[in-house]
This record gives structure tokens, sequence and C-alpha cells, in this order.
């Protein structure tokens, strides 16, 4: 387990994640925490199932860490990601970041969750009650977060 970014097959305790980026210089620890969801396009879920390429997942989160200590110095990430099933409303993703203040730790919160979605090998399977899809890119663009190709 890396000492910033893990894949996990057990339940992601939060606080375990926020521990790892709260610091005495800190103002602000920003908490995203993404779960199932039970409806998606109008289609019921019963449950996912999240794979991942692990150590490449691992590798490709540090590497998001890094691009949020390079675009705000201050920051401190951490990012959890579940793998294996997943019931409705469970816990699939935590990303901590923690900055002097506030509007930056919401920013690199917000950057580490879209660049998750665009680089991170990890895939999951909605389970629904007439069948099952294989979900890859999930990511829709959003205002301000850059493409992976105009990072530096």
């Amino acid at each position: 387990m890396s000492e910033s970014c893990y894949i996990t097959q057990k339940p992601i305790i939060i606080q375990d994640v926020v521990d790892r980026v709260v610091r005495p210089e800190a103002g602000a620890v920003n908490t995203f925490i993404g779960t199932v969801r039970e409806f998606t396009k109008g289609k019921q879920t019963l449950y996912l199932e999240y794979q991942a390429y692990e150590s490449m997942a691992v590798k490709k989160m540090e590497e998001i860490c890094t691009e949020i200590k390079r675009r705000w110095p201050d920051a401190e990430p951490s990012i959890a990601h579940r793998v294996g099933r997943l019931e409705i409303t469970d816990v699939a993703v935590v990303i901590a970041v923690s900055t002097p203040h506030r509007a930056e730790s919401y920013e690199a919160s917000r950057y580490a969750i879209e660049r998750m979605k665009e680089i991170v090998p990890i895939w999951k399977k909605e389970h629904w009650h007439d069948g099952a899809k294989w979900i890859g890119d999930q990511k829709e663009r959003q205002p301000g977060v850059p493409a992976k190709e105009d990072i530096q």
C-alpha cells in the first residue's frame, strides 16, 4: 500500500484517508466520497462490481497526487478506491485533500476525481434486473478540468 494512494477489497475507512492529509498548516480538508447509487440514467442498479489493474491504478493515482501538488503546491492529497462487489450506498472512492485555505482543497479534490475517471484503470460492471454492462470511460468533461494531454 502506498502512503497516499491505495486500492482495497475491504470497506474504505473514511477517517483513515482523512488522517493521511491532516497537518497543522492545513486549515481545510476537503473529502469527496463516491458511493454506489441506485439509479443510473433511469436504470435501477442492483449492485456494482469494480475491477482494477491494481499496480497500474495505484501508480496513476499517485500520478494524480503529483499533479495536484504541482498545481497546488500547499496541497496534500490521498486517494482510496475499493474493488469487488459493492452494494447500493457502499463507498467506492474517497479523496481527501488538505490545503491552507478551502478554495484550493475544493478545486484539487474535484480535479482528482475527474482525472481518476480519465486515466486510472478501474472498471465497473453495473448489474441491473435485466442484465449487466461494463463501464469504461465514465468521464464527462467538467469546466476548468484540463484534458490529460494539457497537463505538463
